[in-house]
């Protein structure tokens, strides 16, 4: 199993063409949203060991992959965040209709560092604490979770008030690491990455209702020009099987829509 993140579309592209030749040797290659970092190393062993298929799989935000597999990258399959990008993508020839695949919803949380000294058990109206000068989200352009983020600020009343505050990450893990590293006092990213062991050691998180912002919708796509679309099928497939939907459960998720 081959694990790497993505920092920009040259890097990922220089990686992936200086893959072996031999198309028998060429991992299935996946794009996938920031927030199944935490589940997917363990996701792609399990699928290696049932099907004798290795994944090489890059994280980041599903705008920037929506945009990447617009602009000809070479991915085989592209699990988002936000069905919408999957829609886009179908209705402009690059996603094979025949393969959508819901494989889970999204769920928003806070978190911020122990040593920050919040109560988040207030919810939302934690971050009017004074000591919260930075509020880390990815940038809702075009990360789900930055837009669920601004969504459930507006419900609450609270964004006019602390617009001036956000910091935006390229994607959700990078909102996620401004909190950690202290550049952020508080994040509002996904319930996935606050179950990750570095969060969990450090911090505490606070799952946002549900009610406070639209279901995230997370789906799969098989790329149109993939020349292994049928392993992409079968990863698909693989997702929505009872022992990898259960891990997505465990890992933050919640179950398809």
């Amino acid at each position: 199993m081959s694990v790497w993140r993505v920092t920009g579309a040259a890097i990922a592209l220089a990686t992936l063409l200086a893959a072996p030749a031999t198309r028998a040797e060429i991992p299935l290659t996946v794009a996938a949203a920031s927030d199944l970092q935490g589940v997917m190393p363990e996701i792609a062993a399990r699928f290696q060991r049932a099907t004798a298929h290795a994944l090489r799989i890059s994280y980041g935000s599903s705008g920037q992959f929506l945009s990447q597999i617009q602009n000809g990258a070479p991915i085989d399959v592209f699990l988002s965040a936000d069905d919408a990008y999957v829609t886009r993508l179908v209705e402009s020839g690059h996603a094979e209709a025949s393969t959508v695949t819901p494989y889970a919803t999204g769920r928003l949380a806070l978190w911020a560092r122990s040593d920050r000294g919040l109560d988040l058990a207030k919810g939302l109206a934690a971050l009017e604490d004074t000591r919260v000068r930075r509020i880390a989200i990815a940038n809702p352009e075009h990360a789900p979770y930055g837009r669920a983020a601004v969504e459930s600020l507006r419900r609450a009343g609270l964004y006019d008030r602390l617009q001036p505050r956000l910091v935006l990450g390229e994607n959700v893990s990078q909102a996620a690491q401004f909190a950690q590293t202290g550049n952020a006092d508080v994040a509002l990213i996904a319930l996935s990455l606050t179950l990750m062991p570095a969060l969990q050691s450090t911090g505490s998180g606070v799952e946002v209702p549900q009610s406070a912002y639209q279901l995230i919708r997370q789906t799969g796509v098989v790329v149109a020009r993939s020349p292994r679309a049928g392993t992409g099928r079968r990863f698909l497939a693989f997702l929505t099987e009872r022992d990898a939907a259960t891990l997505l459960v465990q890992s933050g998720f919640g179950g398809r829509p």
